[in-house]
């Protein structure tokens, strides 16, 4: 059986999706199968982030609601053997149940070794939506106090899920120095464990404004992150990058 994770972030602007995409990616190159599902309403910016854009005819509502199967819904990447994608609709249906979201998850469990949920930042109807099946959470959040006093909240709201690790992303070493603010710091904030630090890297849009996965960019930077963290996901002890 496959395991759901919800990346999540208490804000907007802390590259929840760009990590969702970069995790996700590593993960099938690993040769793992893996879907991703952007539950992010409205917004649904994962499909540029994974160089699928506008290839998508349905969206995981159309799968929750049973208009169409998974198999028919989920859009295979070209270039990433073993990674799929589910888009998000434009809005948030009334018929579309926190039941009918995790049979969609179960059904997902059986076909895929990973699915990683892009959820919508904040804590609203779709951040409950987008967690409600998840085995395991992922809470990114980047080294400033109202970012970190975010994720605190989220926190709050993901009791009832087992494992939940924190992201530090787009760390700058030099704002490190002058805000004398450490890794561990951050730690202490959020009231997490730690599952991998990403730096500030202009890979991530280049990546984006391309239509590739940041994968495509070479393990360095960012997307070296992205792997370490799909590693430690799937078991394995790697030491956290060091940021200089």
């Amino acid at each position: 059986m496959g395991t759901v994770i919800a990346v999540t972030s208490g804000k907007g602007g802390t590259g929840k999706t760009s990590i969702t995409g970069g995790v996700a990616a590593s993960l099938a190159l690993m040769g793992h199968t893996v879907l991703c599902i952007d539950m992010d309403i409205g917004l649904r910016n994962l499909d540029i982030t994974l160089g699928l854009s506008d290839r998508a005819l349905m969206d995981f509502s159309d799968v929750a609601l049973g208009r169409c199967p998974l198999a028919r819904g989920a859009v295979d990447h070209p270039d990433v053997k073993g990674l799929s994608l589910l888009t998000a609709p434009m809005s948030l249906s009334p018929s579309l149940t926190i039941d009918k979201v995790r049979a969609m998850l179960d059904t997902a469990r059986g076909q895929y070794d990973y699915i990683l949920i892009d959820s919508p930042a904040g804590l609203g109807a779709g951040f409950r939506l987008a967690i409600c099946g998840a085995d395991r959470a992922l809470v990114i959040a980047t080294n400033d106090a109202s970012s970190l006093r975010d994720a605190q909240r989220t926190v709050c709201e993901l009791e009832s899920i087992r494992q939940v690790h924190l992201i530090m992303n787009r760390i700058q070493p030099k704002l490190l120095r002058k805000l004398r603010a450490t890794i561990d710091d951050a730690m202490n904030t959020a009231g997490l464990p730690l599952i991998g630090v990403v730096p500030e890297d202009d890979q991530v849009m280049l990546a984006a404004n391309l239509g590739q996965p940041l994968t495509a960019q070479g393990r360095r930077g960012a997307a070296l992150a992205c792997w370490n963290i799909a590693l430690r996901l799937d078991g394995n002890q790697v030491p956290i990058m060091r940021i200089r």
